[in-house]
């Protein structure tokens, strides 16, 4: 170090008592620290799981293809709720879309054959299965020694997709929420609006958010803001909630323009118009300004409860709950590993027990078979003895006829015989 560079030293240390940091006037570079977020996070693209629940018919498929303008469910392979199910099917489609640089892996999960059935006891259990299936398997990735590129196949959020009936909830409509609303964020809709006038829609609205109040539903809340702008926009989205919403795949001519909307003899109702319907709030709240926040919900409340619930050793009364991590995962392994042993002797064993009752049964079938067959042959026997009896009593009956028929004869013959002599004897 030279005098000069020495003596600068020295004077910024007598100006700041040692402290040089408040010098540091000019640009550092740690306000760059978003745009490597940024850069980042496009490069390993963003996942994003929707749930769509609701009875068929109600237009969830044309819905989701309005939201993200693409075909996911087109006419040649039409939407799962399209599709005649019996019982309650979870069914997902993924698709990879691209926007200005930035990927987003879409999964769809539809719900055919939810509310259909005569009998809808348990149908959200299907349901409730896959949701917990895909935190454990997140949970087990989470537990794996490499963690990297965890995939996040989670439902960061449901809609559900209610009946525009106008009369409030159905019971199935309340079950399902209650059942669900711990384990994912549920944004209630009401389909097909354009079958309300604005005031029925208001009233149904107004019925819908009482009756969730009155039966202690939680559905998704929008996050608190301190900015003022944010906090407007926030206010906008839920005086609109439950959303009133209409989907369309058809482009048609409105006022000299090409819109989204449905035909009708007295006019044309507008996807994209807020006037119209919910639509456009709806999607800028699910995709342009809270898509994030949808997962970050997922991922710090309902899974942390779920994963809270898998790994609390200890329950609300003090003891120890079955199945928790209380002990080192070599224990726990080897406990498993006989546990499964366990459980395939048993399997086994069952195997066996069955085995030897179909032999069993067979046997018998076999027993009762040639017992059968003996039984026949006895009988075929008995009719062949008495065929043979009769055949010898008719050739007993015939030998006695032929030795009268020839004994009569003789006495004929010899008549006969004592004539032609006589005859004879005369010429």
């Amino acid at each position: 170090m030279d005098n000069s560079e020495k003596e600068k030293r020295d004077e910024r240390e007598k100006k700041y008592g040692g402290d040089t940091h408040k010098e540091l006037e000019g640009y550092v570079g740690f306000a760059n620290l978003p745009n490597q977020v940024y850069r980042k996070s496009v490069k390993r693209g963003f996942e994003f799981t929707l749930m769509v629940v609701g009875e068929s018919g109600l237009g969830k498929s044309t819905l989701i293809n309005s939201l993200f303008l693409t075909d996911l469910y087109s006419t040649e392979f039409p939407g799962p709720s399209h599709r005649i199910k019996k019982t309650v099917k979870v069914d997902t489609t993924q698709v990879m879309l691209k926007e200005n640089g930035v990927q987003l892996k879409l999964t769809t999960t539809d719900t055919p054959g939810f509310g259909d059935a005569v009998d809808n006891s348990n149908c959200w259990q299907p349901i409730i299965d896959y949701i917990d299936s895909k935190y454990e398997d997140y949970l087990t990735a989470e537990s794996r020694v490499n963690r990297t590129g965890i995939p996040d196949n989670r439902v960061h959020c449901c809609l559900y997709f209610i009946a525009p009936t106008g009369h409030g909830l159905k019971p199935l409509d309340v079950e399902f929420m209650k059942r669900l609303h711990d384990k994912v964020n549920i944004i209630p809709l009401i389909a097909k609006a354009d079958t309300l006038t604005p005031e029925e829609c208001k009233d149904f609205k107004r019925t819908i958010l009482s009756e969730i109040a009155e039966h202690k539903i939680k559905i998704y809340e929008f996050p608190y803001c301190e900015d003022e702008e944010d906090s407007k926009i926030q206010k906008k989205l839920r005086d609109r909630v439950p959303f009133a919403v209409v989907g369309s795949n058809r482009v048609m001519e409105s006022s000299g323009k090409r819109v989204r909307g449905r035909q009708y003899p007295w006019g044309v109702v507008e996807v994209e118009n807020l006037e119209h319907n919910d639509f456009i709030a709806l999607r800028n709240m699910l995709i342009r300004t809270h898509m994030q926040d949808l997962k970050d919900v997922t991922n710090n409340v309902h899974y942390e409860n779920y994963r809270y619930g898998k790994l609390a050793p200890v329950q609300s009364d003090g003891k120890i709950k079955p199945g928790s991590l209380t002990k080192d995962p070599l224990t726990q392994m080897a406990e498993e590993k006989r546990d499964h042993d366990l459980k395939m002797k048993k399997m086994e064993a069952e195997m066996e027990q069955v085995f030897e009752m179909k032999v069993k049964e067979k046997k018998n079938k076999l027993k009762e078979s040639e017992a059968d067959l003996q039984k026949r042959a006895e009988q075929m026997k008995k009719s062949l003895e008495q065929q043979q009896k009769e055949l010898d009593d008719k050739w007993r009956q015939f030998e006695k006829e032929k030795q009268d028929w020839e004994h009569a004869n003789e006495k004929h013959k010899d008549i006969l015989d004592s004539a032609k002599k006589e005859k004879k004897r005369l010429f």
